[in-house]
């Protein structure tokens, strides 16, 4: 096997895909973290939604509640 160097514009070409190599792995690690964050983030807010609808729920129900007593005693009168 023979090796060959590489020179001139070959050369020039060859460092300009390596470059162009190392920005998109750099861009798929970058994107890979922030995916990882977002997707942690989104899990938050999911559980954050979760307990504020079961507190509206709650709330919900502790008002019906007492517009329900409300008109009792307001039939009494």
């Amino acid at each position: 096997m023979s090796s060959k160097k590489i020179s001139g514009p070959d050369k020039v070409d060859l460092d300009s895909l390596v470059h162009q190599l190392e920005e998109l792995i750099t861009l798929c690690e970058r994107l890979h973290d922030e995916n990882t964050r977002l997707k942690s983030k989104q899990t938050q807010l999911q559980a954050t939604h979760g307990r504020l609808a079961d507190r509206s729920d709650s709330s919900r129900r502790k008002i019906e509640a007492m517009i329900s007593r409300l008109k009792t005693l307001e039939a009494e009168l």
